[in-house]
C-alpha cells in the first residue's frame, strides 16, 4: 500500500482540486432541498408568488455549477489515474526486468502478466472512477447527515442508526471478498500461465496429440476460476439486497414519521418535504455501497500482488560505484570458480585464462555446467567460491551494462522478436548499426542466402519466437544478431546445433577471421577443433584441456567422442 500512496502522493495537488470541486458540486446539490422547502413555506403556503422566479433561478445556476464541479472533478480523477495506471505499469515492468535470473526460473510467465495486465487496471479502476465515487458517497452521507439535524436532528437519529449499520456491513462484506479475491488473482494467473504455454507450444501439443489433455487441464483451472467468481457473486447477492431494501424503506419511513409531526405542529410541511429530498439523496450511497465495496476489494487484493512483487529484490546486484574499464579487451579468466544451485553442485574449482581474442571450445556431456559457465561470465549468477574476470576484472565489480554489453551471445534456446528480421538482428540498436554492418553479420551467420530470398527480405515479419523459420534458420539469425553487436567476447552456447555440417564450417570460418575473443558450448568436435584451448567437463570439473592433438594423443573423453562422431581413428580423418 505504501507504494501506491506515494503515486499517489505525486499528484496530491490534482486530487485535492478534484476532491474540492467534489464537495462543491455536493453542497450545491444539497441546496436543492432548501429551495424546495422555501417554495412550499413561501410560495405555495405562505402566498409570496415573487419569490417564485429568484428560486428557479436559484434552481438552474445550481444545476450549471453542479455540472461543472462534476465534471471537473470526474475529469481529474480519471487523467491522474490514468497517469498513475501508466506509471505504476511501467514501474512494476522495470522492476521485473531488473530482477535476477533465479526470480524467472521460479515464476511462471503467465502469473506476471497477470500482475502486469489484470492487477494494475483493476488498481487503477480503484484509483479513478470507483475511487471518486466512494469519496462522494463519505462526503455525500456527511454533508446530507449535517442537513438533516440542522432540519430536524429528532427525525436524523434514524438515517445515522441505519447508515452506521450499513457502514458495518460493508466493511464485513469487504473482509470476506478480500479472500475470495485474491484466490481469484491467483488462478487468473494460473489460467493466463496456461493458455500462454499451450499457445506458445502449440506445434508441440499438436505432435503429440495432447491437445483433448491440455484442453481438459484448461477447463479443470477454468470451473475452479469460474467457481471462486460465483462465490464473489453469491456474497454480493447475499448481501445487496439489504443495501437496497434499506435504501427504499428509509424514505418511506422518513415520510410517516415526519407526517405525524407536520400534524402535531413540531415542523413545517416545507421541511417534511426537504427532508424526504435528503433522505432520497441518502439512499444511493447505500445502494452504491454493494458494488463499489466488491470493486475496492479487488483491486486491494491486486495491490497486495503487486506489492508482493515489489518486495522482491534482486540477488544479483551491481556496486554503486562500479569499476570503468576504459577498453574491454576480452580477456576472460576463471579462478577456482565453484558454483551450486538448490544444494546440487553445479562447477566445482574450474580454472582457465583466456587472452583476449583467443578462442576456448568447452565440450561436456548435459547437465556438465557448461552453460552455467556463460551465465557466471555474464553475471546472471554469482559463483560459491573463486571469482570470474574479465580484462582481470572481477565481473561483480563492474557494471552490467559494461560487463553484458562487451558479451555477444547466442544461447542454446534461441529468442526472436516478432518483429522483422532487421530489428532482430540490429536488437536495439536501428540507429549505431547501418544496413551495411547488419548484412555483413548476416554474411558471416550464412544467413544471407535465405533472408535474401524472402519476399520483404530484411524487412520481413516472422511470427512469435521465429515460427515459420527452420532451427537452424533461427540459428543463423541469433548469430548474426550476436555477431552485429561488434563485442570483444563472443559466447557461443550450442549455436550450432540445428545446422548441416556445410553450413557450420562456413560459419566457423568466418568467425576465425572475427579480431574477438570466442567461448564455444558444443557437443562437436567439428565447432572447437581449431580452438586455442579445448576443456572437457565431467561433473562438474575439468576433465580433460589442452588442443584438438593433445586431447586426442591422451585418448580420454575427447578421443571417445571424436570416434562416437566421426566412427573412424584420428590417424585417417586429422587434417
Amino acid at each position: 500500500m505504501e507504494k501506491i500512496l506515494r503515486y499517489i502522493g505525486r499528484y496530491w495537488y490534482a486530487y485535492l482540486f478534484a476532491v474540492v470541486c467534489l464537495v462543491a458540486a455536493i453542497a450545491l446539490d444539497m441546496m436543492y432541498p432548501v429551495i424546495t422547502k422555501r417554495i412550499v413555506d413561501d410560495v405555495i403556503l405562505g402566498g409570496q408568488a415573487q419569490l417564485l422566479g429568484g428560486l428557479l433561478a436559484a434552481i438552474a445556476l445550481i444545476g450549471v455549477g453542479r455540472g461543472v464541479g462534476g465534471y471537473l472533478a470526474e475529469f481529474i480523477f480519471d487523467v491522474v489515474s490514468t497517469k498513475i495506471g501508466s506509471r505504476l505499469r511501467k514501474d512494476l515492468f522495470a522492476h521485473i526486468e531488473g530482477l535476477s535470473m533465479d526470480y524467472f526460473d521460479a515464476t511462471n510467465t503467465g502469473e506476471l502478466m497477470a500482475r502486469v495486465k489484470d492487477d494494475v487496471d483493476l488498481v487503477w479502476n480503484a484509483l479513478g472512477y470507483v475511487g471518486m465515487l466512494m469519496i462522494e458517497v463519505i462526503i455525500h452521507v456527511f454533508i446530507v447527515l449535517y442537513c438533516m439535524f440542522s432540519l430536524n436532528w429528532k427525525l436524523a437519529i434514524l438515517p445515522l442508526a441505519v447508515m452506521l449499520l450499513m457502514g458495518f456491513t460493508a466493511v464485513f462484506m469487504e473482509r470476506k471478498l478480500n479472500k475470495i479475491y485474491e484466490s481469484i488473482s491467483e488462478e487468473n494467473a494460473e489460467l493466463t500461465t496456461i493458455a500462454e504455454e499451450n499457445l506458445a507450444g502449440v506445434r508441440t501439443v499438436k505432435a503429440f496429440a495432447r491437445e483433448k489433455f491440455e484442453i481438459g487441464k484448461f477447463l479443470s483451472h477454468n470451473k475452479r476460476y469460474y467457481d471462486l467468481n460465483m462465490q464473489q457473486s453469491k456474497m454480493m447477492v447475499r448481501f445487496y439486497p439489504y443495501f437496497q431494501f434499506t435504501g427504499k424503506l428509509l424514505p418511506v419511513v422518513m415520510v410517516i414519521i415526519g407526517g405525524f409531526q407536520v400534524v402535531q405542529g413540531e415542523m413545517t410541511l416545507g421541511s417534511l418535504v426537504a427532508f424526504s429530498e435528503y433522505c432520497r439523496n441518502i439512499v444511493w450511497p447505500m445502494e452504491m455501497l454493494g458494488w463499489l465495496t466488491n470493486d475496492l476489494s479487488s483491486a486491494i487484493a491486486s495491490c497486495k500482488k503487486i506489492n508482493k512483487i515489489y518486495k522482491q529484490k534482486p540477488s544479483i546486484q551491481e556496486l554503486d560505484q562500479p569499476v570503468v574499464l576504459p577498453e574491454v579487451k576480452g580477456g576472460v579468466c576463471f579462478e577456482h570458480v565453484s558454483f551450486s544451485r538448490d544444494g546440487h553442485q553445479i562447477l566445482e574449482d574450474i580454472s582457465f585464462t583466456l587472452e583476449a581474442g583467443k578462442t576456448l571450445g568447452i565440450m561436456g556431456a548435459t547437465g556438465a555446467g557448461k552453460t552455467s559457465m556463460a551465465n557466471l561470465l555474464m553475471r546472471f549468477f554469482d559463483p560459491d567460491q573463486g571469482s570470474v574476470k574479465l580484462d582481470g576484472v572481477d565481473v561483480r565489480k563492474l557494471s552490467f551494462g559494461q560487463l553484458r554489453g562487451s558479451i555477444g551471445t547466442v544461447m542454446q534456446d534461441v529468442f526472436l522478436f516478432s518483429d522483422t528480421i532487421s530489428e532482430n538482428i540490429r536488437m536495439g540498436q536501428r540507429e549505431s548499426l547501418d544496413f551495411h554492418a547488419m548484412v555483413h553479420a548476416a554474411g558471416i551467420a550464412q544467413a544471407r542466402d535465405f533472408i535474401e530470398e524472402m519476399p520483404e527480405t530484411y524487412e520481413t515479419i516472422i511470427g512469435e519466437r521465429g515460427v515459420g523459420l527452420s532451427g537452424g534458420q533461427k540459428q543463423r539469425i541469433s548469430i548474426a544478431r550476436a555477431i552485429a553487436k561488434q563485442n570483444p567476447v563472443l559466447v557461443l552456447d550450442d549455436a550450432t546445433s540445428a545446422l548441416d555440417m556445410e553450413t557450420e564450417y562456413e560459419i566457423q570460418k568466418a568467425l576465425e577471421t572475427l579480431d574477438m575473443t570466442k567461448i564455444i558450448i558444443t557437443h562437436r568436435i567439428s565447432a572447437v577443433r581449431h580452438a586455442d584451448e579445448i576443456i572437457i567437463l565431467e561433473h562438474g570439473k575439468i576433465k580433460e584441456r589442452g588442443t584438438h592433438e593433445e586431447l586426442l594423443e591422451k585418448k580420454g573423453l575427447y578421443y571417445d567422442t571424436y570416434l562416437a562422431q566421426y566412427g573412424e581413428f584420428p590417424a585417417q580423418a586429422v587434417g
